[in-house]
């Protein structure tokens, strides 16, 4: 069953499945920081009779492109269980996590691992073609290392433009 649910309906006990999963996914290189960046927002989870199978969030990020600043939903923290892998899991998350981006933002935008990209690409996600960067403390500082792995959905915008996200601790995207 899949269940949409703000980070603030959690209880603790599923807030910490979520983040073993996570750090299971991952083998251990999801970071406090990456914890962060996952909450205050909606979450997508999938449970089954052995606790949490799949999860992804959505929260909201500012984006300035050619002038103007929205209201972006971003994709974060999205694992599948291992064991319930190649089920349709991930797909099911997304399309819960794209349902809320389409009703609550402007667009989405994600940052996507190399073993991610195959499902965002297959469910239309297109690879922002353009620069990307962030509006630090002292001014823009650019993202180069993103370049080809940020997905964005619908393609907005003119890519001779560049997206400049918000700042954040850890990982910009």
């Amino acid at each position: 069953m899949i269940t949409t649910v703000h980070t603030s309906a959690l209880s603790s006990t599923e807030l910490t499945g979520i983040r073993a999963l996570l750090n299971t996914a991952f083998d251990g290189g999801f970071s406090d920081a990456d914890w962060d960046h996952g909450l205050g927002g909606m979450h997508a989870v999938i449970r089954d009779e052995a606790g949490i199978a799949a999860h992804g969030s959505v929260i909201q990020r500012r984006v300035l492109h050619a002038g103007r600043s929205y209201r972006v939903g971003y994709v974060e923290a999205v694992a599948v269980r291992a064991d319930r892998h190649r089920q349709g899991l991930g797909g099911r998350v997304m399309e819960a996590l794209e349902h809320v981006i389409d009703s609550a933002y402007e667009f989405g935008a994600l940052s996507a691992s190399e073993e991610g990209a195959g499902l965002y690409a297959g469910r239309g996600w297109q690879v922002w073609p353009g620069r990307l960067g962030a509006l630090g403390a002292d001014g823009v500082v650019p993202l180069p290392e993103e370049e080809g792995a940020t997905y964005v959905r619908p393609l907005v915008g003119d890519p001779a433009h560049p997206l400049l996200f918000d700042w954040r601790d850890g990982d910009v995207l």
